[in-house]
């Protein structure tokens, strides 16, 4: 049924092709639009590449890639990462927009979006980092939304990671920025080889600068070596050609630098040119050449005695170029050595000679100690003999003490005996006879009895018995008691008698001492006149 009979109108048909030439005008556009966005990102890498041209310095390199990468991705925050060899962690070298607060951070491999591309070797895309599983703890990286990383590697080693950031929830990295950031991942790697080129090549330079310095200094080194050494000193070719001498050289052998250079030396005396030759010899065979000792003529005709020192120097090409040849003048040396071999000898023959009388007064001592000897073993004889002798002697001695000491207790015995007799037996006779009435004559002779009876006892008492002959036995007695410090008391229980008695026989014993009225303690006075 038509429209017309149904009374409707329709609207009228769009031409078949319309749809398919507005999708062939969206994707000419779409075409276009990666069309121009691959031609910014041409340019961008052109200008990059230009860029690495004029800069050197890797730190500076990688931000500019680091810049123009982001500014195509129109973002404001990108980061690179940077692994040296041996390091067990990856350093943020270079940061821009969020990450300029994050320079010097460290991951570790599986790390974050920087330790996981370590890790894989992979580009990494993340769409919220709030959110991902292998983000870093880290609040201060919370603001961060979608997160792209790209590796730095070459067939030999990983260098570190380029990567991109957005803050901005609505921009999300899609593949096309992992594609053209890839591209500048491999301009990065051009400039860290450029880097580490340009410092090889300054390290080289510096080192061969180094070495100039270092050679120019040993050469200026060597030759104020050459020129204040105090021993000659001649640099030959290998032919024998003189081609410097050092000043010590014109002193000590005359010859002027001008008379010797390029020439041949005649300085070896004719007899020591076969030790000479063979030196030369040895030292074409690479052995070295000390202290050998020869000897020199000087230009007006002496001979030194010199010792040589000799050594082969090469060229840069390693061969022989010449020698060096070290002189030491030891005239004064030898001089010396042969004086003190003459005084050596001299005292040789004073060492012999004074052997020699050593040896003389060895002998004669000798025959001393042999003497000597002799001497004290008839002493130890003698001293033997005399110590028997001693030994007799003082038993002699003892004997004869025990003898004495005998003989004056007998004495002593005897001498008591002899005074108590005449005290007891005829001193109180002549005590009656003096009390009796005798003429002149009778008295006289009474005295004169008296008196030798007194002569004849006084060799048998000592001082204190001649006190004694006016006491009684009694008073004998009790005064021998007072002298062995006896009380009064002990001498009455001694003798029997009272106590009374005895203080009766002390005053009389007094009396008759004369110490009567006198201060003097009786004892005191009786021990005084012990025998001696």
């Amino acid at each position: 049924m038509s429209g017309q009979a149904t009374g409707q109108s329709q609207p009228a048909e769009r031409p078949a092709g319309l749809e398919d030439l507005q999708e062939e005008i969206f994707r000419l556009g779409e075409a276009e639009r990666l069309l121009r966005r691959k031609n910014e990102h041409l340019t961008a890498l052109h200008e990059t590449s230009l860029g690495l041209i004029d800069r050197l310095d890797k730190e500076e390199l990688l931000e500019v890639i680091l810049h123009r990468a982001a500014r195509l991705s129109q973002t404001e925050s990108g980061f690179i990462y940077l692994l040296e060899p041996g390091d067990t962690k990856m350093q943020m070298r270079v940061g821009m927009g969020f990450f300029e607060k994050q320079l010097g951070r460290r991951v570790k491999m599986g790390e974050g979006v920087g330790g996981k591309v370590w890790e894989t070797k992979q580009p990494i895309l993340v769409d919220d980092y709030r959110d991902w599983k292998d983000r870093i703890s880290d609040r201060s990286l919370d603001a961060l939304c979608s997160v792209v990383g790209i590796p730095l590697k070459d067939r030999n080693r990983f260098h570190g990671v380029i990567g991109l950031a957005s803050v901005d929830p609505d921009k999300r990295f899609q593949d096309e920025d992992l594609a053209f950031l890839g591209r500048f991942a491999e301009l990065a790697l051009v400039a860290i080889d450029k880097a580490k080129l340009y410092t090889e090549v300054r390290r080289e330079l510096a080192e061969r600068k180094q070495t100039e310095e270092t050679l120019r200094e040993s050469e200026e080194r060597y030759r104020s070596l050459l020129t204040s050494s105090p021993d000659p000193i001649v640099v030959y070719t290998m032919n024998g050609t003189a081609t410097y001498v050092n000043p010590a050289f014109e002193q000590t052998f005359g010859f002027s630098s001008e008379e010797v250079t390029g020439t041949q030396i005649q300085f070896v005396p004719e007899e020591n040119w076969p030790e000479t030759q063979k030196a030369i010899k040895l030292m074409l065979q690479g052995k070295k050449i000390r202290l050998f000792e020869t000897k020199r003529l000087t230009k007006d005709g002496r001979v030194l005695d010199v010792q040589i020192s000799s050594t082969i120097y090469k060229n840069r090409d390693g061969r022989q170029a010449g020698n060096i040849v070290i002189l030491r003048d030891i005239s004064a040396q030898k001089q010396a050595e042969q004086e003190l071999k003459k005084y050596h000898d001299h005292l040789e023959d004073r060492v012999k000679e004074r052997t020699a009388e050593l040896a003389k007064i060895n002998t004669q001592l000798k025959q001393e100690v042999e003497e000597r000897k002799r001497v004290e073993k008839a002493l130890r004889k003698r001293e033997v003999e005399l110590k028997a002798q001693s030994h007799h002697l003082e038993e002699v001695n003892t004997a004869l003490k025990v003898l004495l000491k005998q003989r004056e207790e007998d004495k002593k015995e005897l001498g008591e005996d002899v005074l108590s007799n005449v005290k007891e037996l005829i001193s109180p006779y002549v005590e009656r006879l003096k009390k009796g009435r005798l003429n002149t004559t009778q008295q006289t002779l009474i005295d004169i009895m008296e008196s030798n009876l007194n002569n004849i006892i006084s060799p048998f008492i000592g001082r204190m018995s001649s006190k004694y002959f006016n006491l009684t036995s009694m008073e004998i007695k009790v005064a021998n008691l007072v002298k062995e410090g006896k009380t009064n008391k002990e001498i009455a229980e001694l003798l029997f008698l009272s106590k009374n008695t005895v203080l009766f026989h002390r005053h009389n014993i007094r009396s008759k001492l004369k110490l009567k009225h006198k201060k003097i303690n009786l004892r005191s006075h009786l021990l005084s006149y012990s025998p001696e």
